[in-house]
């Protein structure tokens, strides 16, 4: 096992199992240079696993692989994984993020039960002897350009999955530089930490009743809605898509 924390295998990360290792091997990606190591991982994560919602923040990578979607949390413990493995040091940031982001996705009936906070995380990957983040994997290609199209002019919004000031030019392509999607709906920074399973385990959330209820029924019919949006079906939500931006935003740890 690697002695540097930020390339160690954990129960999330767990990078030894037999789905992700064949997936690296089917594809090359590990006689890919350092940086196109990263790109190869972080455009599969983007769009061939698509934006959705799994049955809990806290699956391991190989569920997440399985599944075939997933939201920041998920694809987020994906991608370390997948990282790692390939010998990249990277951590993860971890944050909350106003619900209005999810507006339109969650049901208008059950909105006002989901938390006001929800857990919200990205990647930093150590590439060129500097940290860069990665957020902009979270929205597949089809997502974002149906909410390009529905929403023609207007750059700024903060629902559907979507927190940017820059709709129609987002930093979400692979350049080797920081890439965001939804970092407009942050309203407060836990700071970074060596894993997925380090955050998890002071934060956590969807407990009881309204956990149950979120993984057996209402994260289905978001997923539904996902899929329905996916398709260029925008639904109509009260007062606009960029009605309930968060009244400050956090003064963000940047990676360094």
């Amino acid at each position: 096992m690697s002695s540097d924390p930020m390339t160690q295998e954990t129960p999330l990360l767990d990078y030894s199992s037999g789905p992700i290792l064949s997936l690296i091997a089917d594809r090359g990606w590990s006689a890919l240079e350092p940086a196109e190591r990263a790109k190869a991982a972080y455009k599969f994560v983007r769009n061939e696993i698509a934006f959705g919602y799994n049955s809990d923040d806290t699956l391991p990578a190989s569920d997440v692989l399985r599944d075939g979607y997933g939201q920041c949390n998920t694809k987020a413990t994906l991608l370390m994984a997948l990282l790692r493995l390939m010998g990249l040091p990277c951590r993860f940031h971890g944050f909350t993020i106003h619900k209005s982001l999810q507006r339109g996705i969650v049901p208008e009936i059950v909105y006002p039960l989901a938390p006001t906070n929800i857990l919200h995380s990205w990647v930093e990957v150590s590439l060129d002897g500097r940290w860069v983040t990665h957020e902009g994997f979270i929205l597949d290609d089809a997502v974002l350009t149906a909410l390009q199209t529905a929403f023609p002019d207007q750059d700024s919004i903060c629902a559907f999955g979507a927190g940017t000031d820059k709709l129609h030019a987002p930093d979400v392509g692979w350049s080797g530089r920081d890439t965001y999607i939804q970092r407009a709906g942050i309203n407060a920074d836990f700071g970074v930490f060596a894993s997925p399973d380090a955050f998890y385990a002071e934060h956590r959330q969807l407990r009881g009743i309204n956990g149950l209820l979120y993984r057996l029924v209402i994260r289905h019919w978001m997923n539904a809605r996902v899929d329905r949006l996916r398709r260029g079906v925008v639904p109509t939500i009260p007062n606009g898509p960029a009605s309930a931006l968060p009244p400050q935003q956090p003064n963000v740890k940047e990676a360094v």
